[in-house]
């Protein structure tokens, strides 16, 4: 017996010492990494920037979402019970919301759980109507003519009255407590599309507004898998899991000749959502301390390789054997977007639509060394682009050339001097057809890829003696300037959330201007083009039709297009899942961290 003891006594403890490790909680599974431009808000009624939306997207729910590893892109329901009832005219949208999803805790609902509902889908597509909120998403409704809302707008904005939220419009009604329906003036057969971007139609509850009103983008709060914990404006924002959202399970169908998205779709099937507890998003605008956080395991991922470290971290676009040794992922994909600079089409130095403001910008056009570009500032991480479409979307035609990607400073000078843009006062800079000076203000910003870029700008422009000064801001503040058309000149890159070339030739679009079309341009042929193409379904007369919209786009060149960018990413070996869908922005929900892997090998 004295012997038995001690054993048992030993047994005892262990078995003590068992049960209170598994009564400590995991700590919370965390992916870090980093935007490298700030963000400028999370409400959906105002924000229009990539950063913002991609966190909103991950707060908030549509109805509808894009499929995470299907390819071509497929739409499923999400919070809608299945896909919407559609008229066969492409008129009529009836969607049936799921019963038992819930809002986030807030003290706006005054401790109450808050059921989402057809009638928050309703408000918010209404809120992108109120003036109040300034929506850069608005021309999305607007174009797609909801019937009555613009006419609602447009009354008690000439009344000078506040948006009457309670007045029902025979385009946006709803049936039931969990069915509302959308009805259009005329056909649109991707307006679906919308319904599956939640930074557009996610649900809000009218009760927060009401609590918040102008700081509503400050706090965010939706039925999506996280929410917003903590915020360092342009610093750091911390999500966690909502502990609200519904129960919902891995369910992927990538296509069958994919093995390794196969295998992904196998491991997590069934898995529940989101399977990250926390995202930590830092903002690091400059390139060489972003790709220094991954390098240094202190980041998970790092999206968009920046092009100074290319040549290290792909050389010839395959990973480099020493991050392949680390059993670092890489994901290497096309985006959706193009690489632009823009004249403002109302400035009096560069806009306008005769034949000498259309030679300034051709020939300023004509000057820019893309592939000089391509290859010194962006690291071969591009192709040149032929038009303001980019690719992976419906109407993108790869075989499409045209003067936009052209590179010839004689024809540029011949065409200035064509026009009188000429030396007048012999200080060796052209001047104005009026004898006026000629120079060029371009918006810029104040971090390393900028500097670059407007190096490559300075030296285009001096070699067919045109003067151009750049004027540095942050990103959030020339984004506002923009959308008020307060900039010459300015060069951005604009993503598309949905596979539709419309999204494209909307940033020409007249009635867009201020929202998409940050140039102004506004042309009746370009318009008519415009509209012709969004009534029909996609097809060879729709093909057409968008491929003329791009050859006068070229011709009058309110933009320059420069490229399509190709991003890569790069994965530690901890992360689990990993791949990018570029129209599901809040792919964080379908990732996992494996524990033992980071503790072997993750930040010390």
């Amino acid at each position: 017996m004295r012997r038995f003891r001690p054993l048992l006594a030993l047994a005892t403890s262990l078995a003590l010492v068992a049960s209170v490790c598994q009564a400590q909680p995991q700590a919370p599974t965390t992916l870090r990494y980093a935007f490298r431009i700030a963000e400028t808000g999370f409400d959906p009624a105002s924000i229009t920037d990539l950063y913002s939306r991609t966190v909103a997207g991950a707060i908030f729910d549509a109805p509808l979402e894009f499929e995470f590893l299907a390819k071509p892109t497929r739409v499923r329901a999400n919070t809608a019970t299945a896909m919407p009832e559609v008229s066969d005219d492409f008129r009529a949208f009836t969607f049936h919301i799921r019963p038992g999803i819930y809002f986030d805790d807030d003290p706006a609902f005054k401790g109450r759980k808050r059921e989402l509902t057809a009638a928050d889908y309703v408000y918010s597509i209404k809120r992108h109507y109120d003036p109040r909120w300034k929506s850069g998403a608005l021309y999305n409704f607007e174009n797609a003519k909801i019937v009555g809302l613009s006419e609602l707008r447009r009354e008690l904005i000439a009344a000078k009255k506040p948006f009457d939220y309670e007045r029902e419009v025979e385009g946006l009604k709803t049936l039931d407590r969990y069915t509302f329906r959308v009805r259009l003036a005329e056909p649109n057969p991707r307006f679906l599309y919308y319904f599956a971007d939640p930074s557009v139609t996610g649900a809000l509850a009218r009760e927060v507004v009401e609590a918040y009103g102008d700081q509503t983008g400050e706090h965010p709060v939706g039925t999506g898998a996280y929410r917003l914990a903590q915020w360092k404006r342009s610093s750091r924002m911390l999500l966690e899991r909502n502990p609200s959202f519904r129960e919902k399970h891995y369910d992927e169908h990538p296509s069958d000749d994919d093995a390794r998205l196969q295998a992904i779709a196998a491991k997590f099937k069934g898995r529940r959502l989101p399977m990250i507890d926390r995202v930590e998003i830092s903002i690091i605008e400059e390139n060489q301390p972003r790709w220094l956080a991954f390098l240094n395991n202190e980041h998970d991922l790092i999206e968009e390789v920046p092009a100074d470290f290319a040549n290290i971290a792909m050389p010839k676009g395959k990973l480099s054997p020493a991050l392949s040794k680390r059993g670092i992922w890489m994901e290497r994909y096309p985006r959706a977007d193009v690489s632009v600079s823009y004249f403002g089409m109302e400035n009096p130095v560069v806009g306008g639509y005769t034949p000498d403001k259309v030679a300034l910008r051709r020939a300023i056009g004509l000057a820019v060394d893309i592939d000089r570009e391509i290859r010194l500032v962006r690291r071969d991480q591009a192709i040149p682009a032929q038009s303001i479409v980019g690719p992976e979307v419906w109407g993108y035609d790869a075989s499409f050339k045209s003067e936009m990607s052209e590179f010839d400073r004689a024809k540029a000078r011949a065409l200035l001097d064509t026009f009188g843009y000429v030396d007048r006062d012999g200080d060796g800079w052209r001047d104005r057809p009026d004898g006026s000076p000629l120079l060029l203000e371009y918006a810029t910003q104040p971090d390393q890829q900028s500097r670059q870029l407007i190096e490559q700008w300075q030296k285009n422009m001096t070699e067919i003696g045109i003067r151009i000064v750049f004027k540095p801001a942050k990103w959030p503040e020339n984004l506002k300037a923009s959308r008020a058309g307060k900039l010459m000149m300015w060069g951005v890159g604009w993503s598309a959330a949905t596979p539709n070339a419309e999204e494209f030739l909307e940033l020409g679009y007249g009635p867009n201007k201020g929202q998409a079309n940050h140039s102004r341009f506004d042309l009746p042929a370009y318009n008519k083009l415009y509209e012709q193409q969004k009534l029909l379904p996609d097809g060879p007369e729709r093909q057409r039709l968008i491929t003329e919209a791009k050859r006068v786009s070229v011709a009058y060149m309110p933009y320059k297009v420069h490229v399509h960018r190709i991003f890569t990413d790069l994965a530690q070996p901890w992360v689990l899942g990993y791949h990018r869908n570029v129209f599901v922005r809040d792919f964080w929900k379908y990732l996992d961290i494996d524990r033992d892997e980071l503790q072997r090998h993750g930040p010390k």
